[in-house]
């Protein structure tokens, strides 16, 4: 007999070799039916697996993100049956599942476009109803090169010789498909119910420019066919706000080869930049803060003493001045430690709030670069904040207050997640663990809910990371609070003079709130789908004579409106008035007021809001009072 313990505490003795499936089924048919894999001692199982000894487990529901993911897996293998029984001399990459869905890559003689995922998805559909029990086997490394030699799966083959020596191969099958794999998988192929494939794509074998271009298909899986049509609906409405796209259309910014991965900015999107930084100042000007600016470039002997050049120096750009060595920040944080050592200061001083709004290069791949989501060059609104170790929870609370303000002024909610130790880190375990509990008691001490992020902090601190939620329910990792007791202090060798005369280490946090600016702009513009708040739109009304007769009268409307700071445009061209309104709507201008003979005679204009159409006609200082309160509000 062996003794299972459940996730309550709670435990049963079944027979040696019971599975957990049958676990699973002496615990009700609710759970049986829903059950897709098992955690047996953390790691995962199929439902299928042989206990031998006594051990924790937890049955895997397709209800759970881990649950769902085996789900995804099991349809990427699906996918590969497909392929494979349509194109015969396929050879198979790797299938993982991925977040929200599934891809395999494949080498094709003549490749696959999207053109041709019905036939695929078609195939799929299929061997699900043919609902194929899916079988694991293992075999020793020569058999197992062996039988993928005689399938054809080169690429199968080197995955296998790259194990450790002495490790089994594992296999799973389903009908004639046979592939290698760790698993889990679901028991058979038909307990797949909502799928499809989305898209096809390049992608190296092993993500190396240097080996073959593979096909990789795109898909999808959920539980049911109301939460995949509520996916489907989410990624179209993602590509309706897609900020590339958008960001072309208003004329905001643009990317051009002569700097990849570089943001050009247009006059609309410095209006934007603009306003969201004189929020941003502002607001830190009230909390305390004071503004620095460093250099962009440093010697490289700086970045090895504060330990970025050992963490960081394949994401780093270099070069030499004076036959000296030099890089291109990848952060900003050496700067505010040598603007901190420049004078002697007091534990009267603290916490002292040093923000900048600084330009920094990373080399990212060209692969991962994307839009204003991941760029060369990004300017970060950091802050570091130089405190006693008894101001840790207070400082953390005005951090989160000001965090709060801004997402609270865009509508944007947040979770918050603990991350904690990396395997690569500085410092004494028991800096690490004091600093990670002085965040814990800040989290609980404002009642903040949180979850832990196991070994995702920072090289030189645990960290508290703020997860925004935007219109359409996707999450985006903005705001960071990294606790440093060991990096920047020691390093630096800051100090400051206590109450008892003596020199003592202070803490510092580094703190990002907007994060990468581009990147938070690029946010917002698919948060709003470019219908920016009145405050924050480039252009926040467009002045629409009706005939050239009312052209003297709208340029008087106009200038009233740039005389008390709204920015406005006119269109005097000769078109239609229903072809301007179609214009600045396109456009996405908040309002349009639109004059004509009575407007003129009773120096009215005609509002009209792009979303909610005709709102009649007002006096002009009527609306200008309007605009200007929404502006001044942020509403």
């Amino acid at each position: 007999m062996i003794t299972v313990e459940f996730p309550d505490g709670s435990a049963k003795e079944f027979e040696t070799g019971t599975t957990p499936a049958q676990v699973a089924q002496s615990l009700g048919q609710g759970l049986a039916r829903a059950a897709v894999a098992a955690k047996i001692d953390g790691k995962q199982v199929d439902l299928s697996h042989h206990i031998q000894n006594d051990c924790t487990i937890e049955i895997l529901t397709d209800n759970s993100s881990e649950g769902i993911d085996v789900l995804r897996h099991t349809a990427s293998h699906v996918m590969a049956q497909a392929v494979t029984r349509l194109y015969p001399s396929v050879r198979l990459a790797i299938g993982p599942a991925i977040e929200n869905g599934f891809y395999y890559d494949f080498d094709l003689d003549n490749g696959l476009t999207t053109d041709d995922l019905d036939k695929v998805e078609a195939e799929m559909k299929k061997i699900i109803d043919e609902d194929l029990p899916v079988e694991h086997f293992e075999l020793p490394r020569d058999e197992a090169v062996k039988l993928m030699q005689e399938n054809g799966q080169a690429y199968k083959v080197q995955l296998i010789r790259d194990l450790p020596n002495g490790d089994k191969a594992t296999f799973y099958k389903q009908g004639d498909f046979v592939d290698l794999c760790r698993g889990p998988h679901l028991p058979s192929t038909g307990r797949i119910k909502a799928y499809t494939l989305l898209n096809t794509a390049g992608a190296y074998w092993r993500g190396d420019s240097t080996r073959p271009m593979l096909t990789r298909i795109y898909g999808t899986a959920f539980r049911n066919r109301k939460e995949l049509k509520q996916h489907l609906h989410m990624l179209e409405e993602a590509r309706r706000r897609d900020h590339r796209k958008l960001g072309k259309q208003l004329d905001l910014y643009s990317f051009h080869e002569e700097s990849p991965a570089s943001v050009f900015w247009h006059p609309k999107g410095v209006i934007i930049w603009n306003e969201l930084l004189g929020l941003w100042r502002r607001l830190h000007r009230e909390w305390g803060y004071e503004e620095i600016r460093t250099p962009i470039m440093l010697k490289r002997v700086l970045w090895e003493k504060s330990g970025h050049w050992e963490h960081y120096k394949e994401n780093m750009y270099f070069t030499e001045v004076d036959e000296q060595p030099y890089a291109l920040k990848p952060m900003n944080c050496p700067g505010a430690a040598l603007i901190y050592k420049t004078r002697v200061h007091s534990y009267r001083e603290l916490p002292l709030r040093y923000a900048e709004v600084g330009i920094c290069h990373r080399l990212e791949k060209t692969g991962v670069v994307h839009g204003l989501m991941r760029l060369r060059q990004f300017t970060q609104d950091d802050a570091h904040i130089f405190m006693t170790p008894q101001q840790v929870t207070e400082e953390v609370t005005g951090i989160v207050q000001l965090i709060d303000k801004i997402y609270g002024t865009f509508g944007l909610e947040y979770r918050i997640e603990l991350s904690t130790r990396p395997e690569s880190s500085v410092g004494t375990a028991q800096q690490w663990e004091q600093a990670t509990n002085s965040l814990k008691d800040a989290l609980e001490a404002n009642r903040l809910p949180y979850k832990i992020n196991e070994g995702d902090g920072a090289f030189y601190g645990p960290k508290i990371d703020f997860h925004v939620r935007d219109a359409i329910g996707r999450s985006w990792q903005c705001a960071t609070i990294q606790l440093d007791l060991a990096m920047l202090p020691e390093k630096f060798d800051i100090n400051y003079i206590g109450a008892d005369g003596r020199e003592h280490r202070p803490v510092v946090i580094h703190r990002v709130i907007l994060g990468a600016i581009e990147r938070f702009i690029g946010i917002l513009v698919e948060h709003y789908a470019g219908d920016f708040p009145t405050w924050l739109a480039p252009v926040q009304a467009a002045v629409l004579p009706i005939t050239d007769a009312h052209a003297e009268y709208a340029i008087t409307v106009h200038q009233a409106l740039l005389n008390t700071g709204v920015r406005a445009e006119i269109d005097l061209r000769s078109e239609k008035t229903g072809a301007k309104i179609r214009d600045a709507t396109l456009s996405k201008t908040p309002y349009m007021l639109i004059v004509g003979d009575r407007e003129a005679e009773n120096r009215t204009v005609a509002v009209r809001l792009r979303k909610e159409g005709d709102q009649g006609a007002v006096p002009v200082q009527q609306f200008l009072d309007r605009i200007l309160t929404e502006i001044r509000d942020r509403e």
